[in-house]
């Protein structure tokens, strides 16, 4: 399962790229680019694939992806509505190649920070707390900046990253990925699929025949490519679900675990603790306390 190799345009007059998005579906399919990016979600919200990595991100959120790194954020339904109850998007991303500055700059020793932080990005990085509300602060300035002073807020934004601790990574330590074009479409359509019906069982001859194998050969297919079972990949896209109810807090635990694809409670609660590391009460608990 490939993601697809997209080419990211600079305009002449601009070494990267900084652009402002209001639109869902700009890029929403399962791709890669030797540009690394940075994206924040300013208003947004759905399931988030990176690597190896599912969960939900949502109004706020800030990631730094690493060169060649396949990802995929898959906006909520509600973001696609084109009646007048659409709900709007609103995203600030940038896109850089690691020697946009030349071959020798990242060697100097005072960006030995910058280095290290853009080796790590390959793993993906989630960008929190303070360190957050500093960036996105530099970000909308650089929508509005040009020239050499353009280059100067992409080097504090990262700089700024660097110094921070601890950097949370997305992806697994051991996670191998390639960019060979031919199959980005059926990883593509595994995932739409798998996000438009999560909620129902959904069996293995069905999910097969979205990717175009047979039966027999879907699991083992599905394993080799992504490390991971079919079964727990939605397992991880329900609890991802399951998390996004939680933190909006608009439903019981009781009523939020058939609304998120389980069957029964117990099940619900053993995966929930398994995927994240705690039960969904404590999980609802420490957001709260943080907010």
């Amino acid at each position: 399962m490939k993601p697809l190799l997209l080419k990211v345009s600079a305009d002449p007059a601009h070494s990267f790229s900084v652009r402002h998005d209001v639109s869902p579906d700009i890029n929403n399919r399962w791709h890669c680019h030797p540009e690394l990016e940075l994206i924040y979600f300013i208003k947004g919200g759905g399931t988030q694939f990176i690597g190896d990595s599912i969960k939900q991100f949502e109004d706020g959120d800030m990631v730094l992806v690493g060169s060649n790194l396949p990802h995929y954020w898959r906006f909520d339904d509600m973001y696609f509505n084109n009646g007048s109850g659409q709900v709007p998007v609103d995203t600030i991303v940038v896109h850089f190649c690691e020697n946009f500055w030349g071959d020798q700059f990242l060697q100097l020793p005072e960006n030995k920070l910058i280095k290290v932080l853009l080796e790590r990005s390959k793993r993906g990085l989630q960008i929190t707390g303070e360190t957050k509300k500093k960036v996105a602060g530099i970000l909308a300035d650089m929508l509005n900046t040009d020239g050499a002073e353009r280059i100067i807020m992409l080097l504090k934004a990262l700089n700024t990253i660097a110094g921070s601790s601890p950097l949370n990574y997305l992806t697994s330590i051991g996670f191998k990925y390639d960019h060979n074009e031919s199959e980005s479409d059926r990883l593509n359509n595994i995932y739409e699929y798998s996000v438009r019906n999560f909620r129902k069982k959904i069996y293995l001859e069905e999910i097969a025949d979205i990717a175009g194998v047979s039966a027999n050969s879907f699991c083992r297919y599905f394993k080799s490519k992504t490390r991971k079972t079919y079964s727990q990949f939605v397992i991880e896209i329900k609890v991802g679900y399951a998390c996004k109810l939680l933190i909006e807090n608009k439903l019981n635990i009781k009523q939020l675990c058939y609304d998120s694809g389980f069957n029964n409670f117990s099940t619900f609660h053993k995966h929930f603790k398994q995927v994240t590391g705690k039960s969904p009460l404590m999980y609802q608990k420490e957001f709260t306390k943080k907010t």
